[in-house]
Formats: C-alpha cells, sequence, structure tokens
C-alpha cells in the first residue's frame, strides 16, 4: 500500500493510526499496512515522526500527554506487552504518576532501553485495557507491587481501589490462592488481615491447612457434622480423639447480630457435650502465627 499511496496520504493514515493510539505509533504498524521503510525514514528526517522508543514514535510532535508516554512504552515492547507496577497504578488512578519512564510486562526476555521490563506469560483474566492501553488488572497491579513496597502503600492502594470501586471479577484472593508462593503474597495476607472485610471460606480453610501442615500439628477432618444432643450443627475443623474443634471465623459469615449470638449458642452446646470449640480469626492467623501454634499444640497434646 505505501508503494500506491500518495505522500499525503500516508501522513492520513499515520495521523489515523495516531490519534487512536494517544499520539503514538510503531513501526511494526507501519509496516503491516503497507507504508515502507523509507517512507518511515524519509517522516523521521523530516521531523513528521519523532523517536521515543526503539520503534515507538510520536507523530507530529514530541509532545505527549501521560497516556501518550504510557502508549509508547507497551508499543515499543511489543503487541503482547501490559503496562504494570507504578505505571499501571498512575493509568488506573490509583496514585498521580505520570512520568517518562514506565514499566511493562512482557512474555519474554526484551532489553529496551527507556523501559522497564518484567518478563512473565499473564493470564487473560489479569490483562485489561483502560484508554486503549494494555495494563495489568488492579489486583494484579497490586500483587506485583507488593513485592517491593512496604504494608502501608499496599494498604493505601487497596483502600484506594475500594474507594473508586476498581475491583475485578478475579479478585486479590484469587491471586492469592493462584500464586501462594509469589513475591509480595505475604504482604499482602497481612494487610487483609486488618480489613474488615471478610475472607472467602474456601481461602480461609487453605490457609489454616498450611498453617497446620506447616507447624506440624495433626490434620483435622474438615466441614464435619456432629449430633450434639437433638441439634446438628457442621464444624469447620475437628480434631475428634481431642474433642477439639476450631471454627473459623471469618467476618463474611459471622458479621452479624444474628450471627453473633448463633454462634455462641452453638459453642455453649458443644462445650455441655464435652467437645472443646475456639475460633480462629484471619488476623490471628496471620499476626499472630507463633502464638496460636503453641495453643493448637497444647490443646492437641
Amino acid at each position: 500500500m505505501g508503494a500506491k499511496l500518495h505522500a499525503d496520504e500516508i501522513d492520513r493514515v499515520i495521523a489515523d493510526l495516531a490519534e487512536r493510539q494517544h499520539g503514538v505509533v510503531a513501526v511494526r504498524q507501519l509496516l503491516a499496512i503497507g507504508i515502507g521503510r523509507k517512507a518511515v525514514g524519509s517522516r523521521l528526517k523530516r521531523g513528521r515522526l519523532h523517536r521515543i522508543h526503539r520503534g515507538a514514535y510520536a507523530v507530529g510532535h514530541r509532545v505527549l500527554t501521560p497516556d501518550g508516554w504510557r502508549m509508547a512504552a507497551v508499543l515499543a515492547a511489543g503487541d503482547d506487552a501490559v503496562l504494570n507496577r507504578y505505571s499501571a497504578v498512575g493509568l488506573w488512578g490509583l496514585r498521580g504518576t505520570a512520568g517518562r519512564r514506565h514499566s511493562v510486562t512482557v512474555p519474554r526476555q526484551v532489553a529496551l532501553p527507556g523501559v522497564e521490563t518484567h518478563r512473565a506469560r499473564l493470564p487473560d483474566d489479569e490483562i485489561r485495557v483502560v484508554r486503549g492501553i494494555r495494563v495489568t488488572s488492579v489486583p494484579r497491579t497490586i500483587l506485583d507491587l507488593a513485592a517491593t513496597r512496604s504494608e502501608q502503600e499496599v494498604a493505601r492502594l487497596i483502600n484506594e481501589a475500594d474507594v473508586k470501586r476498581l475491583w475485578d471479577t478475579l479478585s486479590l484472593w484469587d491471586l492469592l490462592a493462584r500464586y501462594p508462593r509469589r513475591a509480595g503474597t505475604r504482604t499482602v495476607r497481612r494487610v487483609l488481615a486488618d480489613r474488615p472485610t471478610g475472607v472467602p471460606k474456601n481461602v480461609f480453610e487453605d490457609a489454616f491447612l498450611a498453617f497446620v501442615d506447616k507447624h506440624g500439628l495433626p490434620r483435622p477432618e474438615v466441614n464435619v457434622w456432629l449430633q450434639v444432643g437433638r441439634h446438628l450443627y457442621e464444624v469447620d475443623c475437628l480434631w475428634r480423639r481431642q474433642r477439639l474443634i476450631v471454627e473459623l471465623d471469618g467476618r463474611s459469615a459471622h458479621d452479624t447480630a444474628r450471627a453473633f449470638e448463633s454462634d455462641r449458642l452453638k459453642d455453649r452446646r458443644l462445650r455441655v457435650a464435652r467437645w472443646q470449640p475456639i475460633r480462629v480469626t484471619w488476623r490471628q492467623l496471620h499476626r499472630e502465627e507463633r502464638e496460636l501454634a503453641g495453643d493448637l499444640e497444647a490443646l492437641l497434646s
């Protein structure tokens, strides 16, 4: 197409592409639509294209918006690149970051001057498009940053995401289950332990069983139905021989007046039947780990 189009028509095609991409185009895009390298080189010499990164050019002038700089980094890194970390925080509006240096994730090793690159192959459900720019979802962005940021900063980001209602169908809890040993997961778990929101039951159960294994405690029966007098109760974790019951006290299931009353009645009836029920919270599991492990070991001995 480049050989057939008049120079003015080539400029119009480039301008139309740039208009959709915050004033930036990639050389591979120009080649893909038939604009040859000679035409690209000619426009670079005449100042109609301006190099921002290797393979990424501003059209007409070098003055770019913050989104233009973000788009330039993503285009330079390739079609499968995704804006991440502090750059994603700025795009999502979680914090004011509008610099010219940006960070991206790509599924291969890339050395790109002026752009910070991280190698990873992201699932589709961890990628979103904001104002035409591919970016990590808010939960994935926070998990990535948690690897290098303080608990206080991660807590601020989570709070801001709450205020702006930026949460995704794939939650932070889902990512913690998907990447249980990833850098940053411990920080996120500790921050979530201090928040008043409920913990999904399956997440709480998995975390507690991992805690039991870590401290060499015998594994309990899980989600067991017990006949207590005329009443039938489901208990979360049961050590039958020691007659010990641990209830995982998540706010989502227990933080109502009715639940408060029924939980106490259940505990009382279990004690009358000579069971020993105790309640463990998510915060205790992560903030008081050693003390909790010692208490359970004593109760099970």
